[in-house]
């Protein structure tokens, strides 16, 4: 199944070109290592299932004369894959190449001699010193998903011993010679064509690949290369697009991605770099939705807390609440008034945010007064992590800064109120942006991968996550 992954993502051969990713990962020893254990099962049970057609001709066997003979019901009963490895070739691709394999199988025997003597038996095929070498090729399918095929193929065998059991096997033993020629050249021919169809029975898998992955009723990201993979003396680096767009609607942002190099780190099977591109991007995209607002009454506040929202409290701040507007109750309204932005520094992830608040006095027939509207400049602490298959996160207030943008209630001081809205943000505003971030979006993924013994840092423009993997 690993083996599947890695072709995958190094087959994700772009549609269009950019000049940077949102997305980088890389392939290393590590992880090539675990898909070539798995793909030799897959290979190993494939060369398992040779079928062998029934053959039969005539002899000359001094001193009997012709002997007429015939093999048949032959079937595999073992296969050894002891030696094998996966090559890259820098600006190539991948090979892989088996060696000193081995196949037994069993079958029945019957012989004719003599016009009138027959007899039968049954014999052991032990084939040695097999190798095969094969050249992977790895393209796009019409959908942009990767499709793999193999480019070529070579099967040798070293030997082939054949042993005959059971009435006149001594005959047969005495053409042993010409009996091992036509087994082993039967099994050559089908072992390339097997390996070819285990190459192309990974096409399936590939086709699960979250070329576009769907986040929730607002967003999608898109996992496509922007140029061809990289492959390296010891790993292979993959480009992808690593953009969010609105569900329906693919609007570049006013930015774009930085150019960012990933650590020649090797720990773990495979890395993932997401740029503060990516993360922009998504909230660019919620911000384009609309759904970057909130709506703040005196339910959310904790019960316990002595700030409340309304009239009675604000008025201890700004009087002329207390006096226009007596024993009310209030609602705040949260605006995002641009799109958020995220940078990354070595161990510090910030995300600075400008929104105005509109607060309103809430008149018996429901009706909203418009108070007064504050401009609100926030930096927020986001710590990432690794949830699963997504990649989630929370944020913590650093800082605020208040000033008033405008008020129906004539002027007042803001400073008193920063103590109030402090209360607002990490009582109600932070926790619902969380209770969001956790649910986190989707990362590259094919097929059921596992992520393990997952780290995560926050570099200079963007955050490597280093993972180990596990399919099932």
């Amino acid at each position: 199944m690993f083996l599947c992954c890695w072709l995958g993502l190094v087959a994700l051969i772009p549609t269009t070109l950019s000049t940077n990713p949102g997305v980088k990962v890389r392939l290393t020893e590590k992880g090539i290592e675990y898909g070539r254990q798995l793909g030799m099962a897959v290979i190993q049970q494939k060369l398992r299932s040779i079928k062998i057609p029934d053959f039969s001709g005539t002899e000359k066997v001094s001193p009997i004369g012709k002997v007429q003979y015939s093999l048949s019901n032959m079937h595999i009963v073992n296969v050894g894959l002891p030696k094998s490895s996966v090559d890259l070739v820098p600006g190539t691709g991948v090979t892989l190449s088996i060696g000193d394999a081995f196949i037994s199988l069993n079958g029945n025997w019957r012989v004719k001699y003599l016009r009138i003597i027959k007899d039968s038996g049954s014999f052991d095929l032990n084939v040695n010193g097999l190798s095969i070498a094969t050249t992977i090729s790895i393209k796009s399918d019409e959908t942009g998903r990767p499709a793999v095929s193999t480019a070529s193929c070579s099967a040798t065998v070293g030997s082939a011993k054949v042993k005959f059991h059971g009435g006149a096997s001594w005959l047969y033993n005495l053409f042993t010679t010409f009996i091992d020629k036509a087994l082993r050249n039967a099994l050559q021919k089908q072992i390339c064509p097997l390996v070819a169809d285990a190459v192309s029975d990974l096409n399936p898998q590939l086709k699960t690949l979250n070329v576009l992955a769907k986040v929730d009723k607002y967003a999608e990201i898109e996992y496509s290369m922007v140029s061809s993979p990289t492959v390296l003396k010891s790993s292979i680096d993959l480009s992808l697009k690593g953009e969010f767009y609105n569900i329906g609607k693919h609007q570049e942002p006013p930015f774009s991605p930085a150019a960012f190099y990933l650590p020649p780190q090797n720990n773990n099977m495979l890395y993932i770099g997401m740029s503060a591109f990516t993360v922009n991007s998504a909230a660019f995209v919620y911000n384009n939705a609309g759904v970057l607002s909130l709506s703040v009454t005196d339910d959310m506040i904790p019960k316990s807390s002595p700030i409340r929202l309304n009239t009675k409290t604000f008025g201890a701040f700004i009087p002329q609440i207390a006096k226009q507007f007596p024993g009310l109750m209030m609602k705040l309204l949260v605006k995002m008034e641009k799109t958020p932005t995220l940078t990354f520094e070595p161990n510090n992830a910030t995300v600075q945010a400008t929104t105005t608040v509109t607060a309103f006095a809430i008149q018996t027939n429901s009706t909203l007064s418009p108070l007064f509207v504050l401009n609100l400049e926030a930096s927020v602490s986001a710590r990432m992590f690794v949830s699963e298959m997504k990649l989630a996160a929370a944020v913590t207030l650093n800082k605020m800064d208040l000033t008033l943008a405008k008020s129906n209630v004539g002027d007042f001081q803001v400073g008193p109120l920063e103590n109030v809205f402090q209360g607002v943000l990490k009582w109600v505003v932070i926790p619902t942006v969380n209770a969001q971030l956790a649910k986190g979006y989707p990362l590259p993924t094919i097929g059921k991968m596992k992520l393990m013994n997952t780290q995560l840092d926050v570099l200079k423009d963007y955050m490597l996550i280093g993972t180990d993997v596990q399919f099932s």
